[in-house]
Formats: C-alpha cells, structure tokens, sequence
C-alpha cells in the first residue's frame, strides 16, 4: 500500500488576530504541499486563537472566524486541510470545530464531541456538544477527526471512526504544559491505536497565552502504538510522516529533560506575554537573590539582552554582597543595571508615621514599607518607558503568602509564580551548565534566601525549610490532602497545620497577583478556585 504523507502544522497563533492566523495557516498548507503531503492539520481553534475565552460570547467575534474559514477555504488546494476554528449551528449555538478543506472547497466539518469543564477549561460555557463522528476521502483512504478532549475520555469518536473503516485519525490539540505531559499524552495517544490498530496523528499548539503555555510535541503514533514522527517543544514546526506504508515515519525531536524543559516553557511563556501584548522590553528588581537572578536570565533568554533592564533598590538592610552580585549578573547577561537607593524615602516614611507607630516596635509593617517602595519605582520606570514588570515571586512564597501585596507582587507577569523553590534552584543550576559558566553567580545559589528587609533575615525565620515546605505544599494546593493524611506521610502535624494555615489566609494576596506561566499540574490561578471568605482547618 501506498504510505499516506501527512503534514502536522505545529504553529503559535494569537488569540483574536484571525487575519494573522489565517495567513500563517495559508502558509503552513503551502508549505505542506510543497513537501508532498495529501493532508495537512492544524492545532484546535488555530483560527481564531486558543483560548478565545468570552470573545466567544461576541458574534461579531463568531462572525469574523467564519468569514475568514469559508475565505480560507477557498484558498486551499493541492491539499487537504483540517483547520480548527468556531462553527455556528443553523439554531446559532456555538461548536469547536474542524473543518476540512481542499480543491477551494469546504469538504466537511467535525464538531467537538466532549468538551473539558475542569482545570484551566471552561468549554461548557462556550459551547455545545457535536453529535457525530466524522470521516472524510483523502484520496480513496477514509481519515477520522476529532478535536483535544475527545481523545481523553472514554467511549469517545476515535474508535467509531477506527471501526467506520478509517484509514488514519486526526487529533487536533490545544492541551497546555505541564512538566512531564507530553509522556502523558504519548501515553494516551499510543493507548488508541493499540486498540484499534490504526494510527494516530496529533497536532497539538505551541506558544504562550497568558497563564499557558503551549509546548507543541506534535506525534504520529503506528497502528502499533509505536512512535513514528515528533515535532520539537515550544517551537512552530511543520512535522512531515508518511503512515502506514514502506519507509513510514519521519524526524522524531529528542526527548528534553525536566529542568530543561521547564526552562524553555518559561522562556516562551514570558516571550509570548511581552511579544503579543506589545511591550517594548521588561523591567526587573535585581535583589541578588536566586529567584530574581533566574527570571532576569528568563527574560535574556526571551526577549534579548538590549529588552531588558534590571534595577538594584538598597536599603539599610542589603547587604554589600547582594549588590554585587546583581551586578555580576547584570554584567554576565549583558544588560543595563540601573542602581536606585530607597533609603532616603524610607526615612520620610518613618519620619511620617512615627507619630502613630510611637511606642510600638518595628515588625513587618516597616519590612512592607520597603517593598512597596520598590514596587512603585519599578512601576514608575515601567509608565515611563512602557516596558513590563517582571514580578520574581516563586510558588512557595505565593502559597503561604510570603509577598507583599503592591510591593513584590506588584508587576505585568509573574515568571516563575508556579516553580516551587526547590525546583528555581534545580533550573538555575541547569541554566548555568547550559551556558557553560556561571552567569548566575555561585554565591547566589549557596546563600540562604533572604528579604534582608530586617538584619540578618533569613527566609526559614518565618517558614520551614523549602525541602519540607515545598512537598507539604504538593500535597496541599496540587492534590488537595487534608491534614491528617499529610502527617501520616511523615511530616511533623504542627509544621502542616501552620502551612495550611498559611495557604488558607493567602488567598486575597493570590486573587490580586499577576498572571504566571503554569508549569505544575495544578497552578495557582485558573487551576484552583478557591473562595476568599471562607472557614476551613485544611
């Protein structure tokens, strides 16, 4: 038998630019056919963005996407297309839908069958369930579609469409990072044609939308479950297979390790969040601590050394050698380092409040004082010159509250708001070995972290070391485990029941922070929804 060439366009679209979309999805089907595929896929909703989130709820929105697929359409040939994009039904509801195009022609088009409402999804909301598996001619071989969520539940298209005689099942995708997901999803994808014996293509998003990012890895799986082709991570790529024939297969991507991959997710999210919102470069308050060295060679990384400016911001309590490794740092990274002392304004703060502080002694109302003098110049050099703050909270810290609220937390992105501690470390180091030096200074990494918002602070004064914290919090935010099964893992019950406590009063600082690139299973934002006002004891 003849193999099928098929053609997964792994692009990175932008929500709501669907004449852009539309013209990088004209050039990825050219593309395509120019390498001699019969089909080409592309990722779900690539044609109006993922997730179009209430832009859905506007029918102007609608309108303008479906202009656009039946134009589109009419361009295609020489080629089988499968595009995601909204369809509208004759009773005008809402569908997440694939169409199929060639020969300038609309030849078909596949509804979603099973629509996420769980995590960061809210499909429900948008839209309604298709009813039907489909399948379409490419040539005189019959090939299956479904979309995302279809391939995750049970009992869903794929082996109706295996069962109707299909040659070949499409998957087009929009599932966002996590660390490790990709093994997942190779896992489930392997699992369906080891079931039915066909192969399966899958075209998932790659780039960065707000809190997601989406990491590509686009496969071609055997009727054996064995690996065929796979598209690199956080890049666009246009993956070529040939299925089911002689010489089936094509370029299969390494796989990248944990920390590494992490990185690269970071790195994306943050330059897709600064690129598509049209920020000229980002701002950064270097401390000389980890947390801020990382998302400063973070930015480097996404944006270019001349984008970015790290600001050092002394107080009384910085000690000498935090300065100079924010310097080093800047120096290594090769970018501008403004110095600004906020010990004068402290003062006048002081002088202004001494009057109703008399008599009482300093604690962490004069720590925050210092913090959010520094969240205001950050935020005046960002209105001056227009570029984003880059706020440098980790997950351990948001979790229990450790920043203050218009002070560190005060910024456009959070980078790094979901990597626990431990795992800023971990990727620090692993950034240093892939630049082959330290650009983040050794001494940053050894010292104990600090706020030096007092003398001689030290992080583990107000918290548990982070190797006891950090899978205390795994437990608690990510999985939901109560106190009782957490001590009975080992971990000391009043260690436990202060960190809940910490989590639960935190919630208000949470609901006010920026958005973050998600990086665990469950992130603290759209992941976990959690009330405000409420009385629980974990």
């Amino acid at each position: 038998m003849k193999p099928l060439r098929i053609a997964l366009a792994q692009i990175n679209t932008t929500v709501g630019d669907i004449a852009g979309n539309a013209r990088k999805i004209l050039e990825y089907a050219d593309r395509a056919k120019g390498a001699g595929a019969g089909i080409v896929v592309f990722p779900e909703l690539a044609l109006p963005g993922y997730p179009p989130e209430d832009l859905l709820l506007r029918a102007s929105f609608v309108e303008e996407n479906l202009s656009a697929w039946r134009a589109l359409a009419g361009k295609i040939s020489g080629v089988a297309a499968v595009v995601g994009f909204a369809d509208r039904g004759k009773d005008g509801k809402i569908y997440n839908a694939a169409g199929i195009a060639s020969g300038g022609r609309v030849r078909g088009v596949y509804r979603k069958m099973h629509l996420p409402n769980y995590g960061v999804f809210d499909e429900v909301r948008y839209f309604r369930r298709g009813k039907e598996p489909l399948l379409f001619r490419a040539g005189r071989q019959a090939i299956g579609v479904t979309i995302c969520e279809d391939i995750w539940v049970r009992g869903g298209p794929l082996p109706r469409e295996a069962k109707a005689g299909a040659r070949l099942v499409l998957n087009l995708s929009s599932s966002p990072y996590h660390a490790g997901k990709w093994e997942i999803r190779r896992e489930l994808v392997a699992g369906h044609a080891r079931r039915t014996g066909r192969p399966v293509a899958y075209c998932n998003l790659v780039g960065g939308q707000d809190e997601l990012v989406f990491d590509g890895g686009s496969m071609v799986v055997s009727g054996k479950g064995e690996l065929l082709a796979r598209a690199g991570m956080f890049a666009e790529e246009l993956l070529v297979c040939d299925v089911d024939g002689p010489g089936e297969g094509g370029a299969i991507a390494p796989v990248l390790g944990e920390e590494e991959e992490i990185f690269h997710a970071l790195v994306l999210g943050t330059r897709d969040y600064v690129g598509k919102n049209r920020f000229p470069g980002a701002i950064i308050g270097l401390s000389g601590g980890i947390d801020s060295s990382l998302v400063a060679a973070i930015a480097v990384e996404a944006l270019g050394p001349s984008r970015v400016t790290g600001v050092t911001m002394s107080s009384p309590y910085t000690l000498p050698q935090s300065v100079e490794d924010a310097h080093a740092l800047a120096n290594r990274l090769g970018i501008r380092c403004i110095d600004l002392s906020i010990s004068d304004v402290f003062s006048v703060f002081g002088t202004t409040l001494a009057g109703e502080f008399r008599g009482l002694s300093p604690d962490a109302a004069e720590e925050n004082i210092q913090a959010r003098i520094r969240g205001t110049l950050l935020m005046a050099l960002s209105n001056k010159f227009g570029s984003l703050v880059l706020t440098t909270g980790n997950k351990s810290e948001m979790s229990v509250g450790y920043a203050t609220l218009y002070g560190d937390m005060a910024g456009g992105f959070a980078v790094i708001k979901d990597l626990y501690k431990t795992m800023v470390y971990r990727v620090s180091r692993y950034y240093n070995a892939r630049r082959g030096s330290a650009v983040i200074p050794e001494r940053v990494l050894t010292r104990p972290p600090s706020a030096e918002l007092r003398p001689d602070q030290k992080d583990s004064d107000s918290l548990p070391e982070y190797d006891v914290l950090d899978p205390i919090l795994r437990m608690y935010v990510e999985k939901d485990r109560s106190v009782p099964e957490m001590v009975a893992k080992g971990f000391p019950e009043g260690v436990v029941r202060k960190v809940v406590a910490l989590v639960d009063k935190s919630e208000y600082k949470r609901r006010q922070a920026p958005p973050g690139v998600k990086i665990t299973p469950r992130a603290l934002g759209k992941d976990r929804r959690m009330p405000i006002t409420s009385r629980t004891n974990g």
